[in-house]
């Protein structure tokens, strides 16, 4: 398949520089205050066309970080992010400059996203009036994109707090799809909608993919949904990618230590009891990430070359990448 997303060694570091006082005391023999957050470190993916792939991990991993990188609202630290061979986005001192509109952003709050003073048709519009995206009938559009994620077309004249969570969501993605992307990226979508709600926005998403044939980065902490609506899964940790393969081989034979604990941890709903194993210890600081893998600090299996020497990605099956010792021809302990 032709890849139409290329991230390449991105990294993502955010610095705190100390403030006056913290620098007089640091000159005069106190603690050096600046704090370097490692939200990312050498990320490495593609994504096919018509491809939904999708990222887990939890809190803290680097997920969000990454999917504004590929919307273009981050800048990367290192590496690269090309939609056909060409950035998404340049950055030089902290400002950062979108150079395409092919790729756009759905966030997990729909009401913080949506301006509460502008009307909902006038929300869809803007992008595609500013930029000249699909003729001049802006209302005709308007309209039929409404129409198109299952919302009243003469709700173009309301503002946002007139409407359910899902409602805004669906108008969210109306705004998205007006700007006709190659390329979407769903951070926590579903995330703040009632359990009912998910999935008729889910349905949503599916039928517009089966429609329109888009391609999506899926971003979620929840397991189950991702493995519903991805055709592959990436599983994060502390901002490196870890494990990486098709959405049914993950789920069915996952091959690092972190992916198993993560979907121990899961409660499962049936008949039968089963035990379930919240994962041990906690989430090492991004301002301090441990050395070798960082997943060494809760791993059941670590030895000695796992806490010094960080492991690559290796392929015990195919189609199907880790980044554990296990499986780089070594052994962790």
């Amino acid at each position: 398949m032709t890849e139409l997303l290329t991230i390449t060694g991105v990294s993502k570091r955010f610095t705190r520089r100390a403030n006056l006082a913290e620098r007089i005391a640091h000159a005069m023999g106190g603690p050096d205050a600046t704090q370097t957050v490692h939200a990312l470190t050498d990320v490495s993916l593609s994504v096919a066309k018509g491809e939904v792939l999708g990222i887990v991990g939890e809190s803290g991993c680097g997920k969000s970080t990454l999917g504004r990188i590929v919307a273009g609202i981050y800048a990367p630290s290192d590496g690269a992010v090309l939609l056909e061979g060409k950035p998404v986005a340049r950055g030089a001192g902290g400002a950062v400059e979108k150079l395409t509109t092919r790729v756009q952003m759905i966030h997990q709050d729909p009401f913080a996203s949506l301006n509460p003073r502008m009307k909902v048709g006038e929300t869809i519009a803007e992008g595609p009036r500013h930029h000249g995206i699909g003729g001049g009938d802006t209302g005709a559009m308007v309209r039929a994109l409404l129409g198109r994620v299952g919302l009243e077309p003469s709700y173009a004249g309301r503002l946002p707090h007139q409407f359910s969570g899902g409602q805004r969501q669906r108008i969210a993605i109306a705004r998205a799809l007006a700007m006709q992307p190659d390329l979407l990226v769903l951070d926590e979508a579903v995330a703040s909608l009632d359990v009912s709600i998910q999935a008729q926005v889910l349905n949503l998403f599916l039928e517009l993919r089966r429609d329109l044939g888009l391609t999506a980065l899926f971003i979620s902490h929840d397991l189950s949904v991702v493995r519903h609506v991805s055709d592959r899964v990436a599983i994060m940790y502390l901002g490196r990618v870890v494990e990486l393969a098709k959405a049914g081989d993950l789920y069915d034979v996952p091959q690092h230590p972190y992916t198993r604990a993560l979907f121990d941890s899961v409660p499962v709903l049936g008949a039968g009891r089963r035990n379930f194993h919240a994962i041990k210890g906690e989430i090492p600081s991004p301002l301090n990430p441990p050395p070798g893998c960082a997943f060494h600090p809760r791993c059941p299996l670590a030895g000695p070359r796992c806490r010094v020497e960080a492991p690559r990605l290796a392929t015990p099956r195919p189609n199907h990448s880790a980044a554990c010792h296990l499986h780089d021809g070594g052994t962790g302990a």
